[in-house]
């Protein structure tokens, strides 16, 4: 079973989204805000899906990407704030 996390983005948003067999089962998605912020506000796994670590895995892939490019991340969504407060080595990029 393929697993990948794909990303798109333009000027003011974007979504990291994980397709297993082409279907998108996982998406996580954030605006831009200021230069170097990324406020994550929605993560979602279809119902069949969930339980497996689909967005958390998101998460992870999408707090490398910040890292990586500089960027600072403001958990809004309700999912991604308990995994800040969860996880001290978010603590670091937290905005």
């Amino acid at each position: 079973m393929g697993q990948s996390i794909k990303h798109k983005e333009n000027e003011t948003n974007g979504i990291f989204y994980l397709e297993i067999e082409n279907r998108v089962v996982s998406e996580l998605t954030y605006i831009k805000k200021d230069p170097n912020i990324m406020v994550i506000d929605r993560t979602e796994t279809k119902k069949a899906e969930e339980g497996k670590g689909l967005a958390s895995k998101l998460l992870e892939h999408t707090v490398n990407y910040a890292k990586e490019n500089n960027y600072k991340i403001d958990p809004l969504c309700p999912f991604a704030e308990v995994k800040f407060d969860e996880n001290e080595a978010y603590q670091k990029i937290k905005a």
